[in-house]
């Protein structure tokens, strides 16, 4: 198995260059999420930009998609990208926050995102299940239907990815080892293991 999937390793176009300068540029080296969407750079950037719509357009915060990704990541027991969003989150909460959401426990969470958390655990795990004193709870929490809606295309669009990253193998960045917080490192028990 290669870090970067099952897949060989796909022939950059100029797209999926632009992915890599910017990997480069953050991380000091190519992703392994990017060296498998080199297969289609196009899909990736308009998956980035209907992500940017769903959350952005509908007022949702840095902070707040960085919780619903952490809750639907390791609900899926997506090991790469809880640990990608768990250090980003971090950085906007605490270590303590963030790995509390990857182990499900949003204790340090205000009300309504305690909300959108336990809302992205059961997009991800059983949207069929929802049911309408659900979006009450959200609405409750301050959410309005048009947030609500673009909460869920949020998550729905983050199982679609981890789904791609997970079924053809992408295993997590060696440089989370350093990168990652350890509270995040220690929290991330489920998935693919880190990159060697």
């Amino acid at each position: 198995m290669m870090d970067a999937g099952f897949l060989s390793e796909a022939a950059p176009d100029p797209q999926a260059q632009l992915m890599f300068d910017e990997d480069v540029a953050d991380f000091g080296a190519v992703m392994n999420v990017s060296r498998l969407w080199a297969y289609q750079p196009a899909s990736f950037f308009g998956l980035v930009d209907l992500l940017r719509q769903s959350s952005v357009a509908h007022g949702i915060s840095g902070r707040q998609r960085g919780i619903l990704v952490a809750a639907c990541a390791s609900t899926l027991g997506d090991s790469y990208c809880s640990l990608s969003w768990g250090t980003k989150l971090a950085a906007k909460t605490d270590v303590a926050t963030a790995a509390g959401v990857i182990r499900g426990e949003d204790s340090a969470l205000t009300p309504a995102e305690q909300a959108i958390a336990r809302w992205a655990r059961k997009v991800a795990r059983w949207p069929q299940q929802t049911t309408e004193e659900d979006v009450r709870g959200l609405r409750d929490a301050g959410f309005t239907d048009r947030q609500i809606f673009g909460v869920t295309l949020f998550v729905a669009l983050r199982v679609a990815f981890s789904s791609v990253n997970g079924a053809l193998g992408v295993r997590p960045d060696a440089f989370f080892r350093e990168l990652a917080p350890q509270p995040v490192l220690d929290a991330v028990t489920f998935g693919r293991p880190i990159a060697s």
